[in-house]
């Protein structure tokens, strides 16, 4: 997974005038925070936020921001977009600290559903989870997470505890040692036809 860096500039004013004001300067304010230290407030460049999401990984790696006294491993933690126009508002932005779990969302990759038996057969896969919360160190943090359905059958499901996660990554359901947390992922249906 390759770190990526992104240029900041820490940011003293507050409130919504100071954040509309950089908005209208193409600047993004942010905030880090995490790892038992005072946030920091920061601005970011629009435009480069724009192509930055345009590669979906970006959102489950590391990420080292400099231009600030002291550089900053951080992971984004939510997106604040507005809801009409085509423009960042906000990003929050974690601190990671390489001894400390880390808790995030991980989108899943489905592998072979065209190929899948009981795709073939006639059966319908319906996807229940598009993606699964994680709890890993930072150094373990997937981009996302494979899932080969290419085997399964007609009336057959993968649940959380069937998926191959990397070493290190523990599915967060699966922690709380209950059977009724471990959610079915996909599953695939009988054929209407017979």
């Amino acid at each position: 997974m390759t770190n990526r860096i992104w240029e900041a500039q820490a940011r003293t004013d507050e409130g919504k005038g100071a954040s509309r004001r950089l908005r209208h300067a193409g600047l993004v304010p942010a905030i880090i925070y995490g790892a038992d230290k005072a946030p920091a407030s920061v601005t970011l460049n629009h435009n480069f936020l724009v192509h930055a999401f345009d590669d979906d990984a970006v959102f489950n790696s590391p990420i080292t921001v400099k231009g600030l006294a002291e550089e900053e491993v951080v992971v984004i933690k939510a997106v604040q977009r507005h809801p009409a126009k085509p423009q960042i508002l906000h990003v929050d932005l974690q601190r990671l600290d390489n001894a400390r779990m880390i808790y995030k969302r991980i989108p899943l990759n489905f592998i072979g559903a065209d190929i899948a038996p009981g795709v073939k057969a006639g059966g319908v896969m319906t996807f229940f989870q598009v993606d699964v919360e994680v709890r890993c160190l930072p150094a373990n943090l997937p981009s996302f997470i494979d899932v080969d359905v290419s085997k399964m059958e007609e009336n057959t499901r993968i649940r959380l505890s069937d998926l191959a996660l990397p070493e290190g990554v523990q599915a967060t359901a699966l922690l709380h040692g209950n059977s009724d947390y471990d959610q079915a992922v996909v599953g695939l249906g009988k054929s209407k036809k017979r």
